[in-house]
C-alpha cells in the first residue's frame, strides 16, 4: 500500500472512530422513555391529583400561609428565585430552594443528601422548623377535618383514611410528574442538526473535554447524584455534617445540582453565592479554595472569553420551554 493510500485509510479510520465517540457522547445524554417510580408507591392519575392539590395546599404549613408551591413555584422553573428561601415564622434558611423538576429520577435528595427517596424528602419540607415548621401529626389531624379531601383520598388510595404515609406518597407521585421539557439539546441529540448554534456545539465538545464539565454533571439530567467539595468559601459542611469528620472528602459537599432549566438570572450554587453563568464558570477555571476536601474533579484551567461565551451557549441550550400547568381548586 502506498503511504499516500495508507494515510487516507488511517484518515478515515480515524474519522470513523471520532464519529463513533462523539455518537456514544449524545447517547449518554438522551432522554429517556417513561418516568420511574418504585412498586411500592407505584405512580397512577389519582394519586398525582391528590399530591397536587396538597402541593399547593398552605395548609400544610403552621401558619397556613405556606405550601410547597410557595418554594417550589411552576413559574420559576420549580424554584423560588430567590437567594434565601422564604421560611415559616421568619425563620431563614441557609440553602438556595433547588428545583424538583426531575427528581424522578434522584437517587438521593436535599443538597446534604439526607433523603434518600421522594417519599421521605416529601416530609422534610413540612417538618424543618426554617420551612413549613409543622408537626405530621397535626397536619394528618388538619386534613381529616377537609371533608373535601375525602373523594380524592379514596380515588388515590381506595379509601378515604388520611395518614401520613399516603400525603408522602401522593406529594411524591406529584412530584414524579414534573419532568422538564424537551430543549434545543434534545432535538440535537435525537438527530436535528440544526437544533442548535455552532456556538453551542463547541461549547459541548468543552464541556466533555478541556472544561471537564461532564465529569460530574453527567447523564440527560446532567448531574451524577453524588457529593462533591467545589471549593466554596463557607462555614456550612453539607454531607460532612451527616458524616463522621474522618470521611474528609465529604466535608463541605454538596450535591451536584442539574444544569437543565437552569433560573435565566441565577443565583446559582447552594448557597445562591453567584448570579450568573460567566461568574460560576470562571469559579471552577480557578478552582475553588484549596483544601483537602476539596474534589478531585477541581482541577484548574483556563477558557478564552469565545470559550466562555460558547460553554454558555451550550448550557442554554438545555432549557426548554416552561411548563404549563392548571393551578388546582383546592379541597374544603
Amino acid at each position: 500500500m502506498r503511504i499516500s493510500s495508507l494515510f487516507v485509510f488511517l484518515s478515515v479510520v480515524l474519522a470513523i472512530q471520532a464519529a463513533d465517540s462523539f455518537a456514544s457522547e449524545l447517547e449518554a445524554f438522551k432522554r429517556p422513555e417513561g418516568i420511574p417510580a418504585p412498586s411500592t408507591n407505584p405512580l397512577t392519575v389519582e394519586k398525582a391529583a391528590l399530591g397536587k392539590s396538597l402541593f399547593f395546599d398552605p395548609r400544610l404549613s403552621r401558619n397556613q400561609e405556606m405550601s410547597c408551591a410557595t418554594c417550589h413555584a411552576p413559574d420559576k422553573r420549580w424554584s423560588d428565585g430567590r437567594k434565601i428561601p422564604l421560611g415559616a415564622e421568619s425563620l431563614s434558611n441557609p440553602r438556595r430552594t433547588p428545583t424538583v423538576l426531575n427528581s424522578a429520577w434522584l437517587t438521593t435528595l436535599m443538597w446534604d443528601g439526607r433523603a434518600d427517596s421522594l417519599e421521605s424528602q416529601a416530609i422534610l419540607p413540612i417538618t424543618t422548623q426554617h420551612e413549613m415548621n409543622y408537626d405530621m401529626s397535626e397536619l394528618t389531624t388538619r386534613l381529616q377535618d377537609v371533608k373535601g379531601y375525602y373523594p380524592i383520598f379514596k380515588a388515590a388510595f381506595g379509601d378515604e383514611n388520611i395518614t401520613q404515609q399516603r400525603i408522602s406518597e401522593a406529594l411524591a407521585s406529584f412530584q414524579r410528574t414534573l419532568v422538564s421539557a424537551p430543549s434545543q439539546f434534545d432535538k440535537w441529540v435525537e438527530g436535528d442538526k440544526n437544533a442548535i448554534s455552532e456556538s453551542a456545539k463547541r461549547g459541548f465538545a468543552l464541556f466533555n473535554e478541556k472544561a471537564q464539565c461532564a465529569a460530574c454533571h453527567t447523564s440527560w439530567r446532567f448531574t451524577d447524584d453524588s457529593f462533591h467539595d467545589i471549593g466554596l468559601e463557607s462555614n456550612d459542611l453539607g454531607k460532612g455534617a451527616l458524616v463522621p469528620p474522618q470521611i474528609i472528602i465529604m466535608q463541605h459537599a454538596f450535591k451536584t445540582p442539574s444544569l437543565r432549566d437552569l433560573p435565566e438570572n441565577g443565583p446559582f450554587m447552594h448557597d445562591a453565592s453567584m448570579n450568573t453563568l460567566e461568574e460560576v464558570i470562571k469559579h471552577y477555571e480557578n478552582g475553588g479554595i484549596q483544601r483537602e476536601s476539596l474534589s478531585p474533579e477541581m482541577k484548574p484551567f483556563k477558557l478564552t472569553e469565545t470559550e466562555r461565551d460558547d460553554l454558555i451557549a451550550f448550557i442554554k441550550t438545555l432549557t426548554g420551554p416552561v411548563l404549563g400547568i392548571r393551578f388546582p381548586d383546592i379541597p374544603e
